[in-house]
């Protein structure tokens, strides 16, 4: 289908290829790199398969904190009234656009030894900093604000009238939240949550800086990749692809329409 069909430019098809060539070259070119005839020896060494295994176990658990904590916020975003609540909206996906590094850094000194509460739970012999729970905490610190605001704006496209209808004719707000809110932003929600997954797989700056590396404890796939990078750059090739297979699956789970 060619650009004038739709009604658009021509013109718009030289940036277009020029961006997705942008995008998808490097990727070709990595896998290119790849040396598959060690490559199922490169991603199974005994590291690699912690890492993974890590990142897997931290994500999964990343994701459900997402929809645990997300939902709620996206709710109140999306169905409230109250002053500040731009500035509120705002925090909430400020980790979008932070560096990861300092999400790191602001975790640091929030849950670590000397941090706003980390102070208070070393007194109560729980150490946060450098150990797994930091990494689940970094990735979800960066995973979050993609559920919220995936969600919101389904919740804001959806409308109220079906919510209003069912109240009206009796219905309790948690019954009209199960039966009616949810189910009628259901694609958005699955779509968010596994957008959630996938950052949190990624996630690297936030990571290192607030759980550091530590094999087995605190070092995911990504981490994993960036040491083998100098030590072994054949098996960080390999763990690249592997990761962005992962991505690619992902990302399109997320995107895919039911079809009529």
């Amino acid at each position: 289908m060619s650009p004038a069909s739709t009604g658009l430019p021509r013109w718009l098809l030289a940036p277009a290829l020029l961006g997705a060539a942008l995008v998808l070259l490097p990727l070709v070119g990595m896998a290119l790199r790849v040396r598959w005839s060690e490559f199922w020896e490169l991603i199974t060494s005994e590291s690699s398969l912690a890492a993974l295994r890590l990142s897997l176990q931290t994500s999964l658990t990343t994701t459900a904190l997402c929809v645990i904590l997300g939902v709620p916020m996206a709710l109140l975003l999306a169905r409230t009234r109250f002053p500040g609540l731009s500035v509120l909206r705002a925090m909430v996906l400020i980790p979008l656009v932070l560096p990861p590094v300092v999400g790191g850094i602001a975790l640091l000194y929030t849950f670590g030894r000397q941090g706003l509460l980390g102070s208070s739970f070393e007194l109560l012999g729980i150490q946060i900093a450098f150990s797994t729970t930091a990494v689940v905490l970094a990735q979800t610190f960066v995973a979050l604000p993609f559920l919220v605001i995936s969600l919101e704006g389904a919740l804001r496209t959806a409308g109220t009238r079906y919510e209003v209808a069912a109240a009206s004719l009796g219905a309790r707000p948690t019954r009209v939240l199960l039966r009616i809110t949810l189910p009628l932003v259901l694609p958005a929600l699955c779509s968010g949550t596994v957008l959630s997954f996938a950052r949190a797989l990624g996630e690297f700056g936030a990571t290192i800086t607030f759980a550091g590396s530590l094999q087995g404890t605190t070092r995911t796939l990504p981490l994993e990749i960036y040491l083998q990078r100098e030590s072994d750059p054949e098996a960080a090739v390999a763990l690249s692809f592997v990761l962005m297979v992962v991505a690619i699956v992902v990302i399109a789970l997320a995107r895919r329409r039911p079809t009529a």
